[in-house]
């Protein structure tokens, strides 16, 4: 007795493959815009600026009497190290990803605004500060900051971008994170942050 011919039920299989991962989307296509939603980046958007992947951990104001926060805040120079009146501290924590061989530049220039366009840049601390957001160079297929690092694996598993900003702002959100290409200006992304 002969087997029932097989051919048509493996080109059927490879065909429901084929569809179901052609609806997966496109893997190529650049995410420009996003909104951080949930703890430690879960759902949080990959900002594709330029060759490289941006990923929101965390957003949050920080306190400097709070043992946690008092050691993102270490490392200030002394011009920045106390509040104004209405002043107060926030705390954007980033991962960067470079899914390429060669060794590529990261962003220096990330801002917040608020929806009535107050613009902050990021107040950077000294290098006694292991937690800080440190623009320079991503190794290939590398990450910042590097898993091994005090920050990448610190509780965020992000480096920090210090922001002193109005507590207006905190009224005027969403507040969002924008992030320019070192390499073309016109190659930029921005997320709205969870506060």
């Amino acid at each position: 007795m002969s087997s029932p011919p097989r051919r048509p039920l493996f080109v059927a299989l490879a065909l429901l493959c084929a569809l179901t991962l052609a609806a997966c989307g496109d893997s190529h296509t650049k995410v420009s815009t996003g909104t951080y939603a949930g703890e430690s980046g879960a759902n949080a958007p990959y900002l594709d600026v330029g060759p490289l992947v941006y990923e929101v951990q965390q957003s949050r104001q920080l306190n400097p009497f709070d043992v946690e926060d008092a050691a993102y805040l270490q490392g200030l120079p002394a011009s920045a190290r106390s509040l104004g009146p209405g002043q107060e501290w926030f705390g954007v924590f980033v991962q960067v990803y470079n899914n390429h061989a060669q060794a590529l530049p990261a962003a220096s220039r990330l801002t917040i605004s608020d929806t009535q366009g107050n613009t902050y840049a990021p107040v950077v601390p000294d290098q006694t500060n292991p937690f800080a957001y440190r623009a320079g160079v991503v190794a290939g297929h590398g990450r910042l900051p590097s898993l091994d690092s005090t920050a990448g694996a610190g509780p965020t598993q992000g480096g920090l971008l210090l922001f002193k900003i109005s507590l207006a702002s905190l009224d005027n959100r969403p507040l969002t994170l924008r992030i320019i290409d070192p390499t073309d200006s016109a190659e930029t992304a921005s997320a709205e942050l969870d506060v």
